[in-house]
């Protein structure tokens, strides 16, 4: 059995990791712990607040207490808004509270998009513009180069969670570009577990979404490779690639 720990943000779209779990199909126990999200709000000021050392540590002793071997940062506006070396500080910072190897949603895209051989990307982003353009500018700090980047104009992640599937399929064809190697929904509040096949058919590439990346990613510290085709192109890929610059414990 391997147990993988996720401090995810409020109430929107958690769901979709018991789903996962049972994709997964395997000894894999994925292990959900809510932090505090004061106010929801896909705005800077609050954005970085919900990505606090404080509110981060509050959730890390139920997750010791799991047994989780890695714990990832459920979040990508709360990662990438800090920028690149802030959002390595995070980490790093939740490495040394949980005593464990830790990253976060941000991270985990720009590993997943390298797994998936994308060196061009198009985001399909639920956030305002604004919000949106820090994670162009995470990514491309990454190394990835961003053909695209649409946003939504969405203030809060409880109505992110409301979006069903024909939402997430709109908001996918409108983000897409032709010369994107990956199209990738940035959002732990948007469901997309059920979704992730379909999408990539859709739209004729990977599809990186959050809350995939973010297991994916957890696996990968766990040093587990799981074979999931439902959870897309990302879950196929042979053999693990450890990618560096990711702070561990």
């Amino acid at each position: 059995m391997t147990a993988l720990g996720f401090l995810y943000p409020g109430h929107s779209a958690e769901d979709d990791y018991p789903r996962m779990e049972q994709m997964l199909g395997s000894d894999i126990r994925l292990q959900v712990v809510h932090t505090d999200i004061g106010e929801d709000a896909h705005r800077v000021d609050a954005l970085l607040e919900m990505g606090s050392p404080a509110r981060l540590a509050a959730g890390v002793e139920e997750l010791r207490l799991s047994g989780a071997e890695a714990v990832v940062w459920a979040c990508t506006s709360g990662s990438f808004v800090h920028g690149w070396e802030g959002a390595h500080d995070q980490v790093r910072a939740l490495a040394r509270t949980a005593g464990l190897p830790a990253s976060s949603t941000s991270f985990a895209f720009a590993h997943a998009a390298r797994e998936v051989g994308a060196a061009r990307v198009a985001i399909a982003a639920t956030y305002p513009d604004d919000v949106a353009a820090h994670f162009t500018g995470f990514l491309k700090s990454a190394g990835l180069e961003v053909v695209a980047a649409r946003g939504s104009g969405i203030i809060t992640a409880a109505e992110v969670g409301t979006w069903g599937r024909d939402e997430v399929f709109a908001l996918a064809r409108a983000g897409d570009h032709p010369d994107a190697d990956a199209l990738l929904l940035p959002d732990t509040a948007l469901h997309t577990a059920a979704y992730v096949r379909d999408l990539e058919a859709a739209v004729g590439k990977p599809v990186l979404t959050a809350n995939q990346v973010t297991v994916w990613e957890a696996l990968r510290l766990a040093e587990r490779r799981i074979n999931a085709p439902e959870l897309g192109s990302l879950f196929t890929k042979e053999p693990v690639v450890q990618a560096e610059g990711t702070p561990r414990g």
